[in-house]
């Protein structure tokens, strides 16, 4: 299993947000990992069993998802960085998107 998972919600429709490309890189913007939200907006499997700590980030191809729901969006791409400090420890990067703003928290 993935040391990192993730979840998109849409907000502004109340409902996940599917088929939306998730990439993880390193702090210094190296790919390590990339997948797609499912039909639940979760990516439960994102890259490594294991990963040093030390700072990494999520970036989540937005504009896609609101071009295919024919919205504007302010926002296409949304990056997450955040810092993984116990290299045993599962980390979940949940997201919720609506066109106009996003928001995120450390998930469980």
């Amino acid at each position: 299993m993935s040391q990192i998972s993730t979840h998109i919600l849409d907000g502004a429709l109340g409902c996940p947000a599917a088929d939306v490309l998730v990439a993880l890189q390193s702090d210094a913007g190296v790919e390590i990992a990339s997948g797609t939200t499912d039909a639940d907006g979760r990516v439960a499997d994102l890259g490594p069993e294991h990963l040093e700590a030390g700072t990494y980030r999520l970036s989540f191809a937005t504009g896609e998802y609101f071009g295919r729901t024919r919205r504007q969006t302010f926002y296409p791409v949304v990056s997450i960085a955040f810092s993984v400090a116990d290299a045993e420890q599962h980390y979940h990067v949940p997201l919720l998107i609506s066109p106009f703003a996003y928001s995120t928290y450390k998930g469980s």
